[in-house]
């Protein structure tokens, strides 16, 4: 990675319940000493669409290029931007099956985002250990609940 951009660590989640359903999305994000949180919901949505717009929504707040550690517990959204978004996009935006991609429009807000940064994708496990990411977790379903 260049050395010479800032180095933020980002961790989101999603949740929808029930899914889908009322939705929240949640980021936290980490430069220096410097943390800043960020929530949001849907009405009705999905899981998957609430994680698409957490990382989104994280990426769209850097302010200039950034490495970038980003932490998820959501292998739909990992593997989605470091694996088939490529075939996808070779595809016109069809699965192998040929249907069109599911949650597309995000699918390509997060790819333009992603542009800027250099990124190393971290997966991380769900409801663990790891106190950040259950601290997304604990943010995502505030602004879901806020829904009902």
């Amino acid at each position: 990675m260049n050395t010479e951009k800032p180095q933020v660590t980002i961790y989101t989640d999603g949740s929808a319940s029930p899914n889908p359903g009322p939705g929240g999305w949640a980021a936290i994000l980490l430069y220096g000493d410097k943390r800043k949180e960020l929530s949001g919901s849907e009405r009705h949505t999905t899981n998957n669409r609430m994680e698409l717009t957490a990382a989104v929504k994280a990426l769209e707040a850097l302010k200039e290029p950034c490495n970038v550690e980003f932490h998820t517990d959501s292998q739909y959204l990992r593997n989605g931007i470091t694996k088939w978004i490529h075939n996808w996009k070779r595809n016109g935006w069809l699965t192998a099956s040929k249907k069109p991609v599911e949650n597309q429009e995000l699918w390509k807000a997060l790819d333009e985002a992603t542009r800027r940064h250099q990124i190393n994708w971290v997966w991380v496990r769900g409801h663990g250990t790891n106190a950040l990411n259950n601290r997304v977790d604990a943010l995502a379903n505030e602004a879901r609940v806020k829904q009902l």
